[in-house]
């Protein structure tokens, strides 16, 4: 069975330390073994080499986040679920013509991997759209159901602090598959291989550039069953807890 350390609502905040720490009593935290609420794919499988390891993880994130009117496109990790699992939609893998895979951590082609794509899954991604990285970490690229408790669309707080909902019948993303083909190697239609392959596009859909809105007065993001599937920026400050990305 999994253990998942968390308070009630599975949130835990963190005492005044001292009058340098006073700064904690604004965070709230989120922790666990990192052993979701589900049964996961049998690691390694295909496509992922990797071997599940539990592992304590701690998120903190703003109590009272605030808007700004910049949004940044910094952390890698851009939420945690109320149960405790880190939220990654994109990867870390870029196109490489030169790799025998085609794929490397060479950023230089400027097209990022997506793990899941309109036509199928890689990266051994399981039926819960999560997988493990090199270190046995699990993690989530997109929404399953098993992040639904006790009826509430609240699934998870993002890096900045604000709500993570998932809405399905009530909000669509502003992103799209762009028209036509790249103009760089593999060449090819964008079919939604690679992040690029996308673009947003204000007002065709409810939700802004970091798959979110304003609902009843407050900002939230969304979780969607269509790219971008999670935010992948952030309108307020992000907690260092969630780890930036790779220059």
């Amino acid at each position: 069975m999994y253990k998942i350390i968390i308070s009630i609502l599975c949130i835990v905040y963190m005492s005044i330390l001292d009058n340098k720490d006073a700064y904690a009593n604004k965070q709230t935290c989120i922790s666990s073994d990192g052993v979701p609420n589900h049964k996961i794919g049998n690691f390694p499988t295909r496509g992922n080499p990797h071997k599940f390891k539990k592992q304590k993880i701690k998120f903190c994130f703003p109590k009272n986040p605030v808007k700004t009117d910049k949004n940044k496109y910094i952390a890698a990790v851009i939420g945690v679920t109320l149960t405790g699992i880190p939220i990654r939609p994109g990867t870390a893998d870029w196109y490489d013509k030169n790799s025998p895979r085609k794929h490397s951590k060479d950023r230089s082609s400027g097209l990022n991997l997506e793990a899941i794509r309109p036509y199928e899954k890689i990266f051994g991604i399981d039926e819960y759209n999560g997988h493990v990285d090199h270190r046995g970490l699990y993690h989530y690229h997109k929404f399953n159901s098993s992040l639904l408790l006790n009826g509430s669309p609240l699934i998870g707080y993002a890096a900045d602090g604000f709500e993570i909902l998932y809405i399905p019948n009530e909000v669509k993303s502003s992103w799209s598959l762009k028209k036509g083909n790249r103009k760089v190697e593999p060449y090819g239609k964008y079919d939604g291989a690679f992040k690029e392959d996308y673009e947003f596009v204000e007002g065709s859909g409810d939700l802004d550039e970091c798959n979110g809105k304003f609902l009843n007065g407050i900002y939230k993001y969304f979780a969607t069953d269509s790219f971008p599937f999670f935010p992948r920026c952030h309108w307020g400050k992000i907690s260092k807890d969630f780890r930036s990305k790779r220059k």
